[in-house]
């Protein structure tokens, strides 16, 4: 038994020597190269910046093949611009931006994840100030982002739709995956929309309240797969999330809600007592009602787009150190921030849901003044 065991340790340590003999000479290989620790970072850097950006296709992972070219597999999506006319046409045409564009004796380029009109050479010019100055179409694009979102709601509409029709055909009661959606519903309606809106006015507010928790969670976590989805890191995405409830919270909003704006003293002085005060405190009080939705998109694209980076910058350690060490210890620390995703992706969908209802109680509110002060 305990030679065995001896034969074991001795395995054991000559695969460790010898992975680190080949992780030594890997390195030694690369320096040979003129592969530096610095270039293999920007590498990483690189590869984490177009992560981030949203896309004209849909990549699933990309190889160096045997003639040294970059080989991409994917599909490609539909581009639609308007430029003298609607041209609608497939992406491949870009070839992943290595390419010119010629659609109706007209030539397009991508650069910098935007598309701009150049010539058959696909030449961008630049000002002083490296901004580009090439006409820009319009663009109407089906990009990555584009497609999750239709994927998320696809996937709402059957999953809520199964979980309505279980209740009409089994008595009330949810059955298959509603058992597992029924609670978080449940306790969406009785512990954020009924006590931050009141039991009389959550009702209308429900199904947005639903939408964008659901909406929200489902992007979170189809970012979390190895597939390069990052819509809730995308800005415009958070933006109009954040326009949404901006906009139902204001015109939605009851009589009271507008007079603490612009009358948040109300009749406990004359006007001539508070006119100094209102000069100060009314600007603050409007300038509040869009900070409140700027909150909510910084917040949740801060903390996704976040997320994203410090998984890519984990990972890419395995790609900048090559040691055998540093895969272990990479992987284990990337494995590690990917379960604390996990609770991110349902914590920041709660949040925004949270702080919504809350803006939402705001502008519902009715009670009388003069108990109120």
């Amino acid at each position: 038994m305990y030679k065995k065991t001896i034969v074991k340790l001795l395995v054991i340590l000559f695969t460790i020597t010898s992975t680190f003999g080949y992780a030594n000479d890997k390195s030694k290989e690369h320096k040979s190269e003129g592969d530096s620790k610095e270039s293999r970072k920007q590498i990483v850097k690189e590869f984490i910046q177009h992560h981030l950006k949203d896309t004209y296709d849909f990549g699933i992972y990309s190889y160096k093949g045997d003639d040294g070219k970059q080989h991409h597999v994917g599909f490609p999506l539909p581009v639609i611009l308007i430029d003298n006319g609607l041209k609608i046409f497939s992406s491949s045409k870009f070839r992943h931006g290595e390419e010119v564009a010629e659609i109706d004796g007209n030539y397009y380029k991508q650069f910098h994840g935007k598309i701009y009109k150049t010539d058959a050479k696909g030449i961008i010019h630049l000002d002083e100030e490296g901004h580009t100055t090439n006409e820009k179409p319009l663009d109407f694009s089906i990009t990555k982002n584009v497609v999750m979102i239709m994927v998320t709601f696809l996937l709402m509409f059957f999953l809520f739709r199964g979980l309505a029709k279980s209740y009409a055909t089994n008595n009330g009661i949810a059955k298959g995956a509603g058992r597992f959606f029924e609670p978080i519903i449940i306790y969406i309606r009785d512990e954020i929309a009924r006590p931050n809106i009141g039991d009389e006015k959550y009702k209308k507010y429900m199904p947005y309240l639903l939408t964008i928790f659901f909406f929200i969670w489902f992007l979170n976590m189809f970012g979390l797969t190895p597939f390069g989805i990052n819509v809730t890191g995308n800005i415009a995405v958070t933006t109009a999330l954040a326009v949404l409830t901006f906009i139902i919270t204001n015109f939605t909003g009851t009589k009271d809600y507008w007079k603490h704006i612009f009358d948040p003293l109300g009749d406990s002085m004359p006007w001539y007592g508070k006119l100094p005060i209102y000069i100060i405190l009314v600007p603050i009080e409007i300038l509040g009602v869009f900070i409140k939705p700027f909150a909510l998109l910084i917040r949740l694209f801060a903390n996704m787009t976040a997320g994203h980076v410090v998984l890519g910058s984990l990972l890419g350690l395995i790609y900048i150190f090559q040691h055998w060490l540093g895969g272990p210890l990479s992987f284990g620390l990337s494995f590690a921030i990917s379960l604390i995703e996990l609770l991110v992706a349902l914590l920041q969908a709660y949040i925004f849901t949270m702080l919504s209802a809350l803006y939402f109680g705001f502008a519902s509110e009715e009670h009388e003044h003069a108990e109120a002060h």
